[in-house]
């Protein structure tokens, strides 16, 4: 089978981030069928989407990469819509409102991929990925097979669900949306998308999206922002202006400083409440011993 394949590749343009250095090989599959080979013939790789939820390292990857991008397939029936994992959750939101299906209103700003957004149960705006999914298709890495997962097999939670133990692979997934009038969804994506444009940066400036987790019953921006990390300026990047869970790349940023900024932002917050914020996005790469211990500070939770 021939996928297209590159080596030595500067994955850097690819990230929303513009930060990470070169990956030993990275695939780009157009099918479902070309991805399980993949997945069928290989042990050690990452598979990303748009690479809008990770930060990829500055000194590259020793690996494989799978970008799943390529596998744009989708199908609306009814009110049923299936979608491979690399259809982009906007693509999808804008095509779920043109037939008149509601549920996918709070994904109209996201960069991210079907696949990441099922990944961590992406959410917004009082709706989630995981509220109108009925089940996945997925690559079972243990087995080397096909299997099908329901929505309560999935585990779902906050930025959380079983994908993230890393057994499972999700090819697809199957929804069940709602009729609603088009006029009343556009209105709601509408709403949506101005919200983002007034508190987030657009990929204009280069981001990850939400740097940290919301604690329980609470919200990590607020936090940020009362300890005192909006706007806070380093050399090669800042805390958004509008937003205090936000990063940009001011323009040739890499990862070392994203993660030093991500500590500050941290520390201030947990030496102010004594709470202590999980990142969101995932480091992906290899480290120098100065981010792996960085990582090991930022990553690890924070004892009961």
């Amino acid at each position: 089978m021939q996928i297209e394949c590159k080596e030595n590749f500067d994955i850097k343009m690819y990230t929303t981030f513009k930060i990470g250095g070169k990956v030993s090989r990275i695939y780009f599959p157009k099918t479902s069928e070309e991805l399980i080979f993949l997945l069928k013939n290989s042990d050690d790789y990452v598979l990303l989407g748009n690479c809008s939820n990770v930060i990829v390292s500055s000194n590259g990857y020793e690996g494989d990469v799978i970008l799943t991008t390529r596998l744009k397939d989708y199908e609306i029936k009814g009110t049923s819509v299936t979608a491979s994992c690399g259809v982009q959750g906007a693509f999808l939101s804008q095509k779920a409102c043109e037939a008149g299906l509601s549920g996918f209103e709070f994904m109209i700003g996201f960069p991210g991929t079907v696949g990441g957004e099922v990944y961590m149960n992406a959410s917004a705006h009082n709706q989630s990925i995981s509220d109108k999914l009925i089940q996945c298709c997925v690559f079972d890495k243990e087995n080397k097979e096909i299997k099908y997962l329901t929505r309560d097999e999935l585990n779902f939670s906050y930025r959380s669900s079983l994908l993230q133990d890393k057994r499972y692979v999700l090819i697809s997934a199957e929804f069940n949306l709602e009729k609603q009038p088009q006029e009343k969804i556009q209105e709601l994506m509408t709403r949506n998308l101005s919200f983002r444009k007034e508190y987030q940066p657009t990929l204009k400036h280069p981001n990850v999206g939400s740097v940290f987790k919301n604690p329980e019953n609470d919200s990590a921006g607020r936090l940020l922002d009362k300890a005192g990390m909006k706007g806070m300026d380093e050399l090669n990047v800042a805390v958004w202006s509008k937003h205090a869970n936000f990063i940009v790349n001011k323009g040739s940023a890499t990862s070392i400083d994203v993660l030093k900024l991500m500590l500050r932002m941290q520390q201030a917050v947990e030496n102010q409440f004594t709470i202590k914020l999980i990142p969101e996005p995932e480091f992906i790469g290899n480290k120098t011993q100065e981010e792996e211990e960085l990582c090991q500070i930022l990553y690890q939770k924070a004892q009961k």
